[in-house]
């Protein structure tokens, strides 16, 4: 990366403290924009133009760009982004681009302890909706929900002293290559998925309902949450939940992803009521730690379960905590997203039924599409 470019974990941590003197451009075509897109950024649809070296609009809206603020110019893989760059740089603005575009930002992990949950470290990726935890002791390690880029992990560890003894998946991932085997290989030791998410892998610790993983002094206590997918799980450990893809902060795990069939939404549907309906007997002293997010900007991503049972921004979780699963189930058939790009193909590679390719890291940009609403 050269001096005149932006790391996207910087432009990240920028926007995380609500630094005002950065000012983030997007120049991708505005499909793409509205498809995904870095939080509060502002688009001028230019892509086009940049790769034929035409600068004429860019020219155009020179007096809408702040002369005051670092410019922060982002396209899909950097290219036209810089060309938008040293174009403004030359014209008088403190501008960079965004080194890999979109592709970097896609790549981008920030770390955060939890308040009230000791030992439970949150990953947020800003760029995907992805969360990962690592659960420590202090000196031992269990990684939850690992993205493909392992590294981060590592790192994690080795800043805070810690030995990784396992790994876990909450289910198979649909919208992220999983790092779990991969990570739990390279240390040698267990990888723990639910039997029924296991697909044609080998040498799985498969969990079930009440089973404890071990993390040193402590353990993470394994609720069996079907619905999302047949073999999702929930983890307690000390007043953390952490709900994988089961429980969001405003919404809950899709549950056509198996199978789209209507009645197969709606049976798993109804799995998922039940699932839910147990996590809100534990109590409301849990502090809620879900495996995605969409444009929530709490961070790190949690509240507590009594606190979401009082809130209105849950509607689905509203109708469990009013026992009406006909509303449930109906509100979920009826107002399902766009499937997750490429979810077929993750799968696959989540399932060990195919190797991932040259474009495994292609395959998870985009938007996080794993909510029922």
């Amino acid at each position: 990366m050269s001096n005149i470019d932006f790391e996207p974990a910087e432009v990240a941590r920028r926007i995380d403290e609500g630094d005002e003197d950065l000012f983030v451009l997007d120049v991708r075509n505005e499909d793409d924009y509205e498809e995904w897109r870095i939080e509060d950024s502002t688009n001028l649809p230019i892509y086009d133009e940049l790769l034929d070296h035409n600068y004429s609009t860019l020219e155009d809206h020179l007096e809408d760009l702040p002369r005051d603020r670092e410019i922060a110019v982002v396209c899909v893989a950097g290219i036209t982004s810089a060309r938008a760059a040293d174009f403004l740089r030359e014209r008088g603005f403190d501008a960079k681009s965004i080194d890999d575009g979109m592709n970097g930002w896609g790549r981008v992990h920030r770390s955060y302890e939890v308040d009230g949950a000791d030992g439970v470290v949150q990953i947020v990726r800003p760029g995907t909706g992805c969360i990962s935890h690592v659960v420590h002791d202090g000196t031992a390690a269990v990684v939850v929900d690992p993205s493909q880029y392992v590294d981060y992990y590592l790192s994690e560890a080795d800043e805070r002293d810690l030995e990784i003894v396992a790994v876990a998946d909450t289910h198979a991932h649909a919208d992220h290559v999983s790092g779990a085997r991969r990570l739990a290989g390279e240390l040698d030791v267990p990888y723990h998925l639910h039997g029924d998410d296991a697909g044609e892998l080998e040498g799985v610790a498969e969990l079930e309902d009440g089973d404890s993983v071990s993390v040193g002094d402590r353990s993470l206590e394994v609720v069996h949450t079907s619905g999302h997918t047949p073999g999702s799980v929930s983890f307690t450990v000390g007043d953390a939940l952490l709900s994988g893809d089961t429980l969001f902060l405003r919404s809950v795990g899709r549950p056509d992803l198996e199978d789209g069939d209507e009645d197969a939404i709606r049976e798993a549907s109804s799995r998922l009521f039940d699932s839910l309906d147990r996590l809100l007997e534990l109590g409301g002293d849990r502090i809620v730690l879900p495996g995605h997010f969409s444009d929530e900007s709490i961070r790190p991503l949690a509240t507590g379960l009594g606190e979401l049972r009082e809130e209105t921004t849950n509607e689905l979780l509203g109708y469990v905590e009013e026992g009406d699963e006909e509303a449930f189930v109906e509100t979920i058939v009826e107002s399902l997203a766009d499937e997750p790009a490429n979810y077929n193909e993750i799968k696959q590679i989540n399932w060990g039924k195919s190797q991932p390719g040259d474009d495994v890291e292609e395959l998870e940009l985009g938007p996080n599409n794993c909510a029922a609403n």
